[in-house]
């Protein structure tokens, strides 16, 4: 009897060595999350599986900080887990960033200011929310906390954890590419200069290779000059002031026509903030850039009007004095509206807003190309024909929501489709060798707003454009123009992880600041009566049993 229990000891033993070496050999993983919050995407395992060099990457989220950003440090290790699954060249650590602070604000990260809650008190808290990756002999920074406003703490961590997918494999593809894509930045027909567009094309110089390109020698020597501008992958054109030729729009439209995205940031409408201020008063009338026929056969049209909106952004202005000094105020200045952008987009998806200056109003037209409304104004616009006077003065009017009934108007939209010729069965300007009609599947936005990409310009140094100087108010025209030209060139999907939705549930921080006595007590008491349960109901059994 002894030697058969032993057997059976012994059969069990080795039964459960065969299935742990078994399970060891085997990795299943099984995501029952809702959201499949921890699978990755394809375009993310398809960056991964081309990293080739080691990865290092440090996550500057160790240390003493607020309970929720726990839940940012824990959702940031599953990460980075799961991609080294992915790619075993990944490897990753946690710092403490309390003892290198200065290095790490050198770096450019910069410390976040927090508002904690515990136990019913408000304290502030600092902490360094980004991840630094070194591939080979090239390093990047991932920015782990959001730009974007938000209502609350909790909403600002739900976007990170949302973003986490997308801001790693965006860092990890561009980190890993050995040739970047190029761009060029149109200049020759009175386009914003380069210290008016510094802020914008800085942040584009860190993922794409950046040129100037002008049109001016296409005059002489058209076919050369086309042939250069065809070598780029995307155009910028940035509010010219110029009237373009027929030789400088048929090399874009064979630019365009070969493949090449395009970015166009149109003003047809002469209204300056700068001329206002000096003199208080101006007249707003059409501009005339000889665009209207090439932007019409694309299927849009950039409308010679100005579009005023009751949701606007605020200018800063002397309203008075106080003995040798002026008394400032912001009023909203309707000519600058605040725009949200489309939220089922991934150029436009979780931005701030984005403020525009003088913006025109855009018709699309009914061809086989697909539109996607980017920027829309609220439903309380008021469209302004031209010419017509604008005064510095009329801010001080009271006007409300009615005053403002022509409802909701187009200033930005993305193109995709098979572009045709505007110089389709037209003489062409010059004789071009391998014309074409139609373009490939290709992509451009059209903006009637040149201001969206100026920055402010202060002391003879660019500001940045994603912040008033003077009134301190925060937009999103930097990120959707990134965004923008990041979805243009973008081949393998990467902005769509943007779109991702994450259903996080947070503690109600008053319910259990007030309720923190009762289950203080559940979480010593039941563990003890159902302890000592045990032991009566174990008890009486024995007894029973040998009874």
């Amino acid at each position: 009897m002894g030697n058969k229990k032993l057997l059976h000891i012994l059969l069990g033993l080795i039964l459960l060595f065969l299935i742990n070496g078994a399970s060891s050999l085997v990795y299943l993983k099984v995501d029952l999350t809702s959201d499949k919050r921890y699978t990755l995407s394809e375009t993310t395992t398809n960056i991964l599986d081309q990293l080739q060099n080691k990865v290092f990457v440090t996550v500057y989220l160790e240390g003493d900080f607020p309970l929720e950003f726990k839940k940012l440090q824990d959702e940031t290790a599953q990460f980075l887990e799961e991609i080294q699954d992915e790619n075993d060249n990944i490897s990753f650590e946690f710092e403490n960033p309390n003892s290198q602070k200065e290095a790490l604000i050198k770096k450019g990260m910069i410390p976040s200011q927090l508002t904690v809650e515990e136990e019913g008190k408000l304290s502030e808290a600092i902490i360094f929310p980004y991840a630094e990756i070194q591939y080979g002999d090239k390093t990047s920074i991932v920015n782990l906390l959001p730009t974007t406003v938000t209502v609350s703490q909790e909403s600002q961590l739900q976007l990170a954890i949302e973003n986490l997918e997308y801001n790693f494999s965006e860092t990890l593809f561009k980190i890993s590419q050995r040739k970047k894509k190029s761009i060029a930045y149109l200049t020759g027909n009175g386009q914003l200069q380069d210290i008016e567009v510094y802020s914008f094309l800085s942040k584009l110089n860190d993922s794409y290779n950046l040129a100037k390109f002008t049109l001016d020698s296409v005059a002489a020597n058209p076919v050369p000059t086309s042939n250069r501008l065809n070598a780029f992958d995307a155009l910028i054109i940035a509010k010219p002031t110029e009237t373009f030729s027929e030789k400088e729009k048929l090399s874009i439209d064979q630019f365009i026509m070969n493949g090449g995205k395009t970015l166009w940031m149109i003003d047809n409408v002469q209204a300056d903030q700068d001329s206002l201020y000096t003199s208080s008063r101006i007249l707003a009338y059409p501009r005339d850039l000889n665009l209207t026929d090439q932007l019409f056969s694309y299927g849009v049209r950039i409308n010679p009007i100005l579009v005023k909106d009751f949701y606007a952004a605020d200018l800063r202005l002397v309203t008075g004095s106080s003995g040798n000094q002026n008394q400032y105020s912001n009023l909203k200045w309707v000519y600058h509206p605040l725009v949200s952008g489309n939220p089922y987009h991934p150029i436009t998806k979780k931005l701030n807003q984005i403020r525009l200056q003088f913006v025109n109003q855009i018709d699309t037209l009914k061809n086989s190309i697909s539109k996607t409304p980017l920027l829309i104004s609220s439903p309380f616009s008021k469209k302004v024909g031209t010419p017509s006077i604008v005064e510095l003065q009329s801010i001080a009017k009271e006007e409300t929501e009615a005053d403002y009934k022509d409802g909701s108007q187009l200033f930005g939209v993305l193109l995709e489709g098979n572009f045709k010729s505007n110089y389709k069965d037209r003489t062409l300007p010059f004789p071009v060798k391998d014309f074409k009609n139609q373009s490939p599947p290709n992509k451009m936005v059209v903006i009637a707003d040149g201001d969206i990409a100026k920055n402010q310009v202060a002391r003879g140094r660019p500001l940045e454009l994603n912040r008033d100087k003077w009134t301190n108010q925060q937009f999103g025209n930097k990120d959707f123009l990134v965004n923008t030209m990041d979805y243009l060139l973008d081949d393998i999907g990467l902005l769509e992880l943007r779109n991702r939705s994450i259903d996080l549930r947070f503690l109600n921080k008053q319910k259990a600041y007030e309720e923190r006595t009762f289950w203080q007590g559940i979480n010593l008491l039941v563990p003890a009566i159902l302890l000592l349960l045990f032991g009566a109901i174990y008890t009486y059994l024995e007894k029973k049993r040998y009874r």
